[in-house]
């Protein structure tokens, strides 16, 4: 470790790039027997939305999980249309999802590139603790299903409007 001190429950670089692929690999393992609302197969780690500038997100840290719709365009008016054509889509978005989530219109990613997004998040999970899996999966499984059925149901919207 090139004399770096390490402390219990830190992990290197390399550790911690290691633990988040295994993670997502199982993941994708898992998820790769569930069809799509539409009766296809799907990689649900990277779905892909066929709509540029448009992405389902999730994400996993040593505090917690995410799952969300990203907007990123350079062109803001775009991103604000897009974003506004989901919040006409809301009330059936929930009743899909069955929970309400985070609307954040105008916000920032790590690089402080602009972003819009709709997400949820758990609290106290940890992708670095392999007994912490189970949640995080049951977690991020039926929201992404249910994503993939609103979208499913709606994508044809997003195409003519777009």
């Amino acid at each position: 470790m090139c004399g770096q001190t390490k402390l219990p429950g830190m992990y290197t670089r390399e550790e911690a790039s290691k633990a988040r692929e295994l993670f997502w690999t199982k993941f994708g393992k898992y998820m790769s027997p569930v069809l799509s609302a539409g009766g296809e197969k799907v990689n649900w780690i990277n779905y892909k939305t066929g709509i540029q500038n448009l992405a389902f997100k999730m994400n996993a840290t040593k505090a917690e999980v995410y799952i969300g719709i990203e907007i990123m365009h350079k062109d803001q008016s775009q991103a604000i249309k897009m974003y506004e054509l989901f919040e006409t889509l809301k009330v059936d978005f929930e009743a899909i999802l069955g929970e309400k989530w985070t609307w954040t219109p105008i916000g920032f990613n790590e690089y402080q590139q602009p972003l819009s997004s709709i997400s949820t998040t758990k609290l106290h999970v940890n992708i670095f603790r392999e007994g912490d899996w189970p949640e995080i999966i049951s977690f991020l499984k039926p929201r992404l299903m249910k994503l993939d059925q609103f979208w499913y149901e709606h994508k044809m919207i997003f195409e003519m409007t777009l």
